[in-house]
């Protein structure tokens, strides 16, 4: 070590003969001064310190990096600035809401719902049949298992998955007035989606149709009774007819309204060998896939007036063998989505003259579907359009697998009883899946095979299970309706109560 004072430098860098660069001793002086003490030692290394060739060039690099980058950088973090989606502002509050009430435990027996009741500052739970308690978790001794209703809760669980992609934040001044941007008050754009998932489907066809909104296919119904029938009071009444079993509201609302333009006229196949050729002044429900047996169904009577119903026809319900073409068609997303409380279906009409009387109808009776309705049902079929066509998870992909599985355990159990059996069923192939897929109806027909039993539902009713009666259906007493599409709670427990029920007969008669 060699001590070094303030502006001896250059003589102790002569005396010890080493070359010495300006900038060491600069360095030197600058510390010194830096410090408390008069003297600073410094490590003198022998000779001329050899430029590092490698750091030079790193740094070089560095820079000449940090120069290039950095406009672009800058251009970047300027974009992102400019033209990025707002934060949400309005919305907020309401999606938290949402949110907050979707999480609430019900113990998967049961659903908080945004419009539900508030107790102690909290949405209560709305328990599932049989269930009860604040989350739902209790379950009732002895309750019977409800098979009665076509509440299609079965898919529920899907779109609890598909949250994000289903949900709708409407504004508080989200179309106030009565019209909307389409002629008789219907959304441009959910015409055109309805359009578009027929043709992705492949279960009907639309070119050169007119679409008509409803709420609900309930009121297309007797939109389209209307329409069919005569103008002319001095005409006779047209007959409204369907085929055994049939879905007991063509009957009901031919009955309720009592129109002088119509009136019910019974079963169709009556009627048959009454006609001589032809029967002009006849208006025939053909429902395809039929409700309550699942038969696909054409008409019978040559000349008359046909309304399909194909709310059933859809990929997880039946076989898409070919897209419909009747002149007058319903739909209904309770039965495509399961949203039945949204109350909204559409018909597809081929004459003109036909969907004017329609559109008169529907524009007197509620001036067209609620606009909040309509945009819920667009977001819905946006959902489902956006799925990959039968892809694993997909709508159609999870109810066909859901159906299939609870028809497939109940005819297993059924066929095992010499006292019930169910419509006979066979796998069929499917355009839409583009397979041979396995039976899954929405309904189950049940039949009571034994003499005694001349009320099937009543034998049901005896085991615990709910069904809907045959009667109701025009059909005979000995056949019931079970339904397949209700929650997983509604089905299980019909299985197990079925099963007691089969159970107990084999040991009586043992």
């Amino acid at each position: 070590m060699v001590s070094l004072q303030i502006g001896d430098c250059s003589k102790q860098a002569k005396a010890a003969s080493i070359k010495r660069t300006s900038w060491n001793c600069k360095l030197a002086e600058i510390k010194q001064r830096n410090m408390d003490s008069s003297q600073l030692s410094i490590k003198l290394i022998e000779g001329p310190k050899a430029p590092n060739t490698k750091a030079y060039n790193f740094s070089y690099l560095f820079c000449l990096s940090l120069l290039i980058c950095s406009p672009c950088l800058n251009f970047f973090f300027i974009s992102r600035a400019l033209f990025r989606s707002p934060e949400p502002s309005w919305s907020s509050r309401a999606a938290t809401e949402a949110e907050a009430v979707a999480a609430r435990s019900c113990s998967g027996h049961g659903s908080a719902f945004v419009d539900g009741i508030l107790v102690d500052g909290k949405h209560v739970c709305e328990c599932n049949a049989c269930y009860r308690g604040p989350d739902c978790s209790e379950f009732v001794q002895g309750c019977a298992a409800d098979a009665e209703s076509g509440d299609p809760l079965f898919l529920e669980p899907y779109w609890r998955q598909h949250a994000a992609s289903s949900a709708v934040v409407v504004a508080g001044w989200h179309r106030m007035s009565y019209q909307t941007d389409g002629d008789y008050f219907i959304s441009i754009e959910l015409e055109r989606h309805i359009r578009k998932l027929h043709s992705h489907v492949g279960n009907a066809i639309t070119d050169g149709r007119f679409i008509i909104f409803g709420a609900g296919s309930t009121q297309l119904i007797n939109a389209a009774v209307h329409a069919l029938s005569p103008n002319s009071t001095v005409s006779s009444p047209a007959s409204v007819v369907a085929s055994v079993p049939y879905y007991m509201v063509y009957r009901t609302q031919t009955e309720f309204f009592n129109s002088r333009a119509y009136e019910w006229k019974g079963v169709t196949s009556k009627w048959v060998d009454k006609l001589n050729s032809s029967a002009p002044n006849f208006i025939e429900f053909v429902t395809s896939p039929n409700n309550p047996d699942g038969r696909m169904q054409q008409p019978i009577l040559p000349g008359s007036s046909v309304i399909y119903d194909h709310a059933y026809y859809w990929p997880h319900f039946s076989a898409i063998k070919a897209p419909a073409d009747g002149d007058l068609m319903l739909f209904t997303i309770s039965k495509l989505t399961g949203h039945a409380g949204s109350r909204f279906g559409w018909a597809i009409v081929k004459d003109e003259g036909v969907y004017k009387r329609m559109l008169t109808y529907l524009g007197i009776n509620t001036m067209g579907v609620s606009r909040d309705t309509q945009l819920r049902s667009l977001k819905l079929l946006k959902a489902v359009l956006g799925e990959e066509r039968g892809a694993a998870g997909s709508i159609f992909e999870f109810a066909f697998r859901t159906m299939r599985e609870r028809w497939h355990k109940l005819n297993k159990l059924v066929s095992s009883s010499d006292r019930f059996s169910l419509q006979q069923t066979r796998p069929e192939y499917c355009n839409y899946f583009g397979k041979i897929r396995d039976p899954s109806p929405a309904y189950a027909w049940l039949k009571c095979e034994r003499e005694e039993d001349k009320n099937c539902y009543a034998v049901l009713r005896a085991g615990g299970i709910i069904s809907r009666s045959g009667y109701k259906f025009g059909a005979d007493g000995r056949y019931t309706r079970l339904s397949l599409i209700r929650s997983q709670d509604d089905f299980d427990l019909l299985i197990r109560r079925m099963d007691a029920l089969i159970t107990k007969e084999k040991a009586r008669n043992m």
